[in-house]
């Protein structure tokens, strides 16, 4: 899918995250007006390049109005940058937001509940995506089974979108940036 035609371009020190002590991967959060000009505060399917390098990935929203960027290794040593450096951006959000990778637990419940599956398919991909977020964002396992077993209810009874879920996490506190080890 291409991006649209909303090209952002910005620069953000990739930093290391404190938790976990041996993550391999590293983060950036983008500048409030590089993450103004995304057409929304939740998660966003964007293609670009980092440090020169082609990317497609989902931004996450950090809670504050902005979003972050979870940069794998893989990315970080192609792009030839490293934690602490401050890196060039351009990237532009997808025209169509891409089907979200489908969790084993979210795959075996949906064969479960053959009404929330019956459902499933006439979401939208952001709507799957946001139902896949939610389910999968809490801290505890007996929070995702929870939600879980809601969701196929929901989704089973006619519901397209998870209740009272704030895709930007500036309201509910629910999401966030990691914290940075330095």
């Amino acid at each position: 899918m291409p991006p649209t035609s909303r090209t952002v371009r910005c620069r953000a020190r990739l930093r290391r995250p404190a938790e976990p002590a041996d993550a391999t991967w590293s983060f950036l959060v983008l500048p409030a007006a590089a993450s103004a000009g995304l057409p929304t505060r939740g998660l966003v399917t964007v293609q670009g390049t980092l440090a020169g390098h082609g990317f497609t990935a989902t931004l996450q929203p950090d809670g504050q109005g902005s979003h972050w960027l979870k940069v794998d290794a893989a990315l970080r040593d192609a792009a030839g940058v490293a934690d602490g450096d401050r890196v060039a951006l351009v990237f532009a959000p997808l025209a169509e937001e891409p089907d979200p990778e489908m969790p084993d637990d979210v795959v075996a419940a949906l064969a479960a509940h053959p009404a929330a599956a019956a459902q499933w398919p006439t979401l939208t991909p952001a709507q799957r995506r946001d139902w896949i977020h939610w389910i999968t964002s809490g801290k505890k396992a007996e929070t995702r089974v929870k939600r879980l077993a809601t969701a196929c209810d929901m989704l089973a009874a006619g519901k397209r979108r998870a209740c009272c879920f704030d895709r930007s996490g500036i309201y509910s506190n629910a999401m966030s940036a990691p914290k940075a080890a330095d």
